[in-house]
């Protein structure tokens, strides 16, 4: 059995990913060019598995440096991760998102073709579904229009995967729609801490409960929920890594096509449920200010993950709490 190429493996959720990996049992060659990341994450990957592998460090743009990879290790199948994902940033940084997202998977589809590499897990993103009348999102529904460049990539990719699909159908593509990734591993050893200002929620209370940040402002209180905050679909990074590991043995056992699957839990989650949780969990304080709205919030939306039990044996199984204890329990060891 060949190598799994995991791009962007020392990033938050190449890294959750890379340890099930390893722990299932698979050989894994990581690349990453540390642009959102540490090299001291791939060491405390080795130390959670005991498991040691390959590492390249560099940005998946180069395909020179690429192509080396796939020369020097047979590689079976590949795992993006090295997406920019930070939606609010991609509106002010457009350019940056749509050549590092389109313009990057672009080189490595062309790379694994080159060299007949033709299994492919895509990390996606709930937000291709634009603005839908159902609060509930299903596979079947059509994308949306994009509410931002960050979405416009995902929404492009995938049409790209599509596309590649029908010209060649020896293809095997899993597309995974995330809905929001929280929590780290329980070891504490990895999770997420974005490099400067989080742009995401949960690193945002986590640098306020450490002090590192004052305060925490929620943005508007006046949405269409039991609480008046938005409302959210959270779901633990390792039930998120777990269903990479189901969607790689679904391409392995089923026959050539695009697979497209909802990661989530089913049930939205209000920011000021998330706070609150995490403020009685850990047993700390985290201040909060209520502050305008934001251009493009939706009230809510939540995933649909029947299609991703039933065919990939995937359910979500963290709590809230799980989520909440774990994410300060990295961020309070500050191991990265």
């Amino acid at each position: 059995m060949g190598k799994i190429l995991v791009t962007g493996g020392a990033g938050y959720i190449g890294s959750h990913t890379a340890v099930e990996l390893l722990n299932s049992g698979r050989e894994i060659v990581i690349i990453d060019n540390f642009s959102n990341s540490k090299p001291i994450v791939l060491e405390n990957i080795k130390k959670i598995t005991n498991k040691d592998f390959k590492f390249y460090e560099l940005d998946y743009l180069d395909r020179e440096k690429l192509e080396k990879v796939f020369e020097e290790n047979k590689i079976e199948a590949v795992l993006n991760f090295a997406g920019f994902k930070a939606v609010g940033e991609s509106v002010t940084k457009p350019l940056e998102y749509y050549y590092n997202n389109v313009s990057g998977c672009l080189v490595l589809l062309d790379t694994m073709k080159k060299y007949g590499v033709k299994k492919f897990v895509f990390s996606s993103s709930a937000t291709i579904y634009g603005i839908q009348k159902s609060t509930k999102y299903v596979e079947k529904m059509k994308r949306g229009i994009p509410t931002s460049p960050y979405a416009s990539t995902k929404i492009m990719i995938e049409q790209i995967l599509e596309d590649l699909y029908k010209a060649d159908n020896s293809w095997k593509i899993a597309i995974l729609r995330y809905f929001n990734p929280v929590g780290a591993h329980e070891s504490g050893l990895i999770g997420e801490n974005p490099k400067g200002i989080p742009n995401n929620l949960m690193p945002f209370i986590q640098k306020v409960a450490i002090k590192e940040l004052k305060e925490l402002t929620i943005f508007g209180d006046d949405y269409n929920t039991p609480d008046g905050t938005c409302r959210r679909d959270y779901l633990h990074v390792v039930d998120l890594s777990i269903g990479h590991i189901k969607a790689l043995e679904k391409l392995e056992s089923s026959e050539n096509g695009v697979y497209i699957y909802n990661l989530g839990t089913g049930t939205p989650i209000s920011v000021l449920e998330l706070v609150n949780t995490f403020i009685k969990v850990n047993n700390i304080d985290v201040p909060y200010k209520i502050g305008k709205r934001r251009d493009g919030d939706l009230d809510e939306f939540y995933a649909e993950p029947k299609k991703a039990k039933e065919e990939l044996n995937w359910v979500a199984t963290k709590t809230l709490e799980d989520m909440c204890r774990d994410s300060w329990n990295y961020i309070a060891s500050k191991k990265d």
